[in-house]
């Protein structure tokens, strides 16, 4: 990053504004979500003898749109170094609005398929890509570096804050015709609402809605992009789009200390996954003397941890936002809350009491967005604003490529083993991992930038 660069006096401003906007975005979305959801399991495979189909459906319809976001990934992150951020963002907010118009106008005609909806998710999961690769490439631009943390903490209680309560107005939007039926929603709605079917379309329209905010707001602000000489110069070729991909991934390479920041979250990712796939299996097997002799039903039981856990997102969130994070030593910002996280993960996959696997869990994921806060802050000072894109880009790939073999090891081991048992054993792996990295000596010096600098100019030299 450039020393010289300082951020737009109006640049924080201009941050909560796209950050409130983006977020009423982000709620959409996931109230698509949900009411994709319920759209595959009450209206196309509602039948008992359909759920081998149903458990078909629902994990293509996960795999489609993440698998899809991150082979775009490369990709998207170089585009975003090569094009205006704010440009960028509009385009594909208008793309993602435009999926949700296609499927209510399928949703309203009747018409809407499995394959249909799998075709829709990867245009939507790579146009979230490249919107998400040109946004975060933005922080840097508007917020003063002292303020990254918050910045970033401010986003990890949005998406936090979108696990808690998208279901339950999801729920809400969904339930809205059947209310008009009922004769309990006032004229002049209800007498339209009691015509749909169900209020799946209206969950669709919102997200339009909330598509059309975020674009609003980006029309009327300024959103700084970084000027790349290389792409200008008159005595050197212009680089290609896959020259800019893999000089993102030769950034990374040749500074270690990044790629063990890095290697630290692959381990995480994989590790973390299952507990929160096997949460239902651990809670119906491991849970259930505890939480039958309470009175609790399995599924009271399941939506209390459920709720605890967005609800330790948000506080972790919050106080993150609140606190500001670490202004030196970022490093033990990623580090210590992972380890505590981890022995969190370890107490949840061992104890047989609901309330202390509650408590446990709230604690795995407050301690999320504190490591994940300070890990973006780390990026975004060490590397320079007209190559965020591309290395960003590079680095979601290799942090999340693990979370589906985490998935994979959950579907099996999670059968043939004790899944409690499961999750204690990957949250001491964690634990044991992080442990050690806080006497490597190369991943602590990640934040020394003259140091990564110059080995970086060695390696490449070799």
């Amino acid at each position: 990053m450039s020393e010289l660069y300082v951020a737009p006096a109006n640049g924080w401003r201009t941050f909560v504004i796209v950050w409130a906007t983006q977020a009423l975005s982000v709620f959409g979305s996931a109230i698509t979500g949900f009411a994709t959801t319920i759209w595959l399991t009450q209206v196309a495979y509602p039948a008992p003898e359909q759920k081998g189909e149903l458990a078909f459906a629902l994990a293509a319809v996960g795999l489609a749109f993440f698998t899809a976001g991150l082979i775009a990934a490369p990709i998207g992150g170089a585009w975003a170094d090569r094009h205006d951020r704010k440009q960028t963002m509009i385009l594909m907010d208008v793309i993602s609005g435009l999926v949700s118009v296609v499927l209510l106008g399928l949703v309203l005609a009747n018409a809407l398929t499995l394959w249909a909806l799998l075709a829709l998710l990867v245009v939507a999961g790579v146009a979230n890509t490249f919107h998400d690769s040109a946004f975060d490439a933005s922080y840097a631009m508007l917020v003063p570096e002292d303020k990254l943390p918050r910045a970033n903490g401010m986003m990890q209680t949005i998406w936090s804050l979108s696990t808690v309560f998208s279901p339950a107005l999801a729920a809400l939007v969904i339930a809205l015709p059947a209310l008009a039926r009922q004769g309990t929603l006032p004229d002049p709605p209800a007498a339209w609402l009691a015509a749909l079917r169900d209020g799946i379309p209206l969950a669709f329209a919102l997200d339009i809605t909330t598509f059309l905010v975020a674009v609003a707001a980006l029309l009327l602000v300024q959103i700084p992009s970084p000027r790349r000489a290389d792409l200008n110069a008159a005595d050197a070729p212009r680089p290609s789009l896959w020259a800019d991909v893999r000089s993102g991934a030769a950034y990374v390479w040749h500074r270690r200390a990044m790629l063990w920041l890095l290697g630290t979250f692959t381990v995480a990712n994989f590790t973390s996954t299952p507990m929160h796939i096997l949460l239902p299996l651990l809670v119906k097997f491991n849970l259930t003397a505890d939480w039958s002799a309470r009175g609790f039903s399995y599924e009271t039981a399941l939506a209390l941890i459920s709720t605890v856990v967005g609800v330790g997102g948000v506080v972790g969130g919050v106080a993150m936002s609140a606190w500001g994070g670490l202004k030196k030593r970022r490093v033990y910002g990623v580090l210590v809350p992972m380890i505590i996280g981890a022995v969190g993960q370890i107490v949840f996959g061992l104890t047989p009491l609901l309330y202390v696997a509650a408590a446990a869990a709230f604690v795995e994921t407050a301690m999320m967005p504190f490591l994940n806060a300070h890990s973006q802050a780390i990026w975004q000072t060490q590397t320079p604003r007209e190559m965020q894109g591309r290395v960003f880009a590079v680095r979601r790939v290799i942090a999340q490529f693990s979370a589906p073999l985490g998935m994979i090891l959950a579907g099996l081991g999670g059968s043939a083993f004790n899944p409690g048992l499961l999750i204690a054993a990957l949250g001491a792996v964690l634990a044991l991992f992080c442990v050690a990295q806080l006497f490597n000596p190369v991943l602590l010096r990640v934040e020394d930038k003259s140091w990564l600098d110059e080995t970086a100019a060695q390696r490449a030299r070799v």
